[in-house]
């Protein structure tokens, strides 16, 4: 039998668990006769089923006759994308080929003899749109790990102005916290500050213990143990899944594995992309077993005003949490122990 785990970024694992409650937030949002917004970003830490979760919400709408579903790559030319994506749909052509959209000229293939070619993509998409949306037609865009490249600031500026002539567009994108951060800064996409953004919350430990009592036959207080040891992180979950099983060992004999697989493949990467001061802050949070701010920001030698402004960071990150008033805590399971690695002093 196959490995039920997977240690593949953004490919959906045998072994899921469900999020639910945070996917029908937005389905709820996007599919109103008013809906509450057009626009809604997913983020978190690497590895915390960003992906996953967009797949999940995309089929929802892919199984609605009323929806089209277009996923985009953010390393190429979005609108255009757009457009061939819009352009070669088969349910479609007799739409836009009775709406007498003739897209020759951009090379879409979809030519209407004694029609004028249209010659530009904007206009183009216009056309289009204005057709589905007066069908009743929604077209939902996704884009996974979106950053602020000139594409996608072209895009997210025309997306606007979609929005503002009330057509049926909807836009689900992904993205870790400074790259979201980036894309809202620009000075012409602000109005992306209004959209809701949802951060991926641990998935729940009772869900994954049930999971891997399925998948061991361990009882109820082994598996409970054994998930505690991923503290929720989808990753996480996946990786001492997958050793279990591959190595046929008992969870907690897997540690010097389990570290390194998560050093590795999730860790690495995210320390490499913190600042000196929110390092600084996780090393002193290392150090530590008392984890009230006051004792965190001593230790690290930051002052309270600029200790704020990083706290901040770091929890938008999802690197830490505030399980309480005045306390701080690692989100990710080993993370404490890695840093600890790192910075010995």
């Amino acid at each position: 039998m196959q490995n039920p785990f997977s240690l593949s970024f953004g490919k959906e694992p045998e072994s899921l668990i469900s999020r639910d409650f945070q996917s029908s937030d937005i389905i709820s949002g996007f599919t109103g006769e008013n809906p509450a917004y057009q626009v809604c970003m997913i983020t978190g830490v690497r590895g915390s089923g960003k992906t996953v979760a967009l797949t999940t919400i995309s089929n929802q709408f892919r199984s609605d006759k009323r929806w089209i579903v277009v996923d985009l790559n953010p390393e190429r030319d979005l609108l255009k994308m757009l457009a061939a994506e819009l352009s070669n749909r088969r349910e479609l052509f007799e739409i836009f080929r009775d709406a007498k959209i003739n897209l020759s000229f951009l090379g879409f293939g979809l030519e209407i003899d004694g029609v004028p070619p249209i010659t530009d993509i904007v206009v183009a998409l216009r056309r289009m749109l204005e057709k589905l949306t007066k069908s009743g037609m929604r077209v939902l865009i996704t884009i996974d790990e979106a950053s602020s490249t000139p594409s996608f600031r072209e895009f997210a500026s025309q997306f606007q102005i979609f929005m503002r002539e009330k057509l049926n567009v909807f836009l689900l994108m992904t993205g870790l916290y400074e790259n979201i951060s980036k894309i809202q800064d620009n000075k012409n996409l602000t109005f992306l500050y209004r959209a809701p953004k949802l951060l991926l919350a641990p998935l729940n430990l009772t869900l994954i213990a049930a999971k891997y009592k399925e998948v061991f036959q361990l009882d109820d207080k082994e598996a409970y143990k054994m998930a505690e040891a991923t503290k929720g992180y989808p990753f996480a979950f996946q990786v001492l899944g997958y050793l279990c099983w591959s190595r046929q060992k008992r969870w907690n004999e897997l540690m010097p594995e389990y570290d390194a697989y998560l050093e590795e493949l999730a860790y690495e990467k995210m320390w490499s992309e913190l600042s000196e001061k929110d390092r600084q802050i996780v090393s002193a949070m290392s150090r530590l077993d008392d984890l009230k701010v006051e004792n965190i920001r001593a230790e690290a030698g930051i002052d309270s005003n600029l200790f704020s402004v990083y706290r901040q960071r770091l929890l938008k990150q999802g690197i830490i949490a505030s399980p309480s008033y005045g306390y701080l805590a690692f989100t990710l399971p080993r993370f404490k122990e890695y840093v600890q690695r790192v910075m010995p002093d």
